[in-house]
């Protein structure tokens, strides 16, 4: 069974491969073997097992997800030096890695260079203003450096773009319901209706939608 997911991760990451040798700074594309160290890498860290990624990747440092997947590893595991070493790594290769980009950010901040920090943290909010993730970090330096209100207004831009995260689980709820998976289906709506910030009409939807499946249930 293990195997079967191994193989099933690898055809996913293949096919991932295809839009990124579409990245004008992209390499050429990761050989076979690349690509299988990546998916037990990730299968390792989706269990927690960091120290195991790391060795697992140890050579891996020219395919930009490994180096991502390396770097958050180390981060984790306490290891700042060489998380910051392996995102600076994958950065090179592809400047427009937003993830190794917010990891150094955090790096950074870890090891007190909040001015740097915040560098990083700016720039990515110039090229992604809706990236939640990049702006609930913003708001976390903010707060560091005493500013509140202006973490306040960053958070309320993350609380609303919150709402497109929403919009995902409702159309995979439809899709899940169509397929037969009724509790997938409201296990989305759940999670949808608890994203979002206030009243919409995206929240009656949701409502309207949950209904029409526990009535047809």
């Amino acid at each position: 069974m293990k195997r079967y997911i191994l193989r099933i991760t690898i055809g996913f990451i293949c096919i991932n491969l295809l839009f990124i040798s579409c990245d004008p700074y992209s390499r050429k594309p990761p050989d076979i073997e690349t690509i299988s160290l990546y998916a037990r890498a990730s299968d390792s860290y989706s269990q927690g097992r960091l120290m195991e990624v790391t060795e697992i990747l140890r050579g891996q440092n020219n395919f930009v997800p490994s180096l991502i997947l390396r770097a958050k590893a180390e981060y984790f595991f306490g290891d700042l030096e060489k998380a910051e070493k392996s995102c600076r790594r994958a950065i090179k290769l592809r400047p427009s890695a937003l993830e190794a980009s917010l990891y150094l950010a955090r790096i950074l901040r870890e090891k007190g260079d909040l001015a740097g920090a915040m560098e990083i943290t700016e720039n990515l909010l110039a090229d992604n203003p809706a990236d939640i993730r990049t702006l609930r970090f913003a708001a976390e330096l903010a707060s560091d450096t005493g500013k509140f209100d202006e973490a306040a207004i960053l958070l309320d831009r993350a609380v609303e773009f919150s709402a497109e995260s929403a919009m995902v689980l409702l159309d995979r709820a439809r899709l899940r319901w169509i397929s037969g998976k009724t509790d997938e289906a409201l296990e989305d709506l759940n999670r949808a209706k608890a994203m979002l910030p206030w009243e919409t009409p995206l929240s009656r939807s949701i409502t309207n939608l949950e209904k029409l499946i526990n009535e047809v249930m």
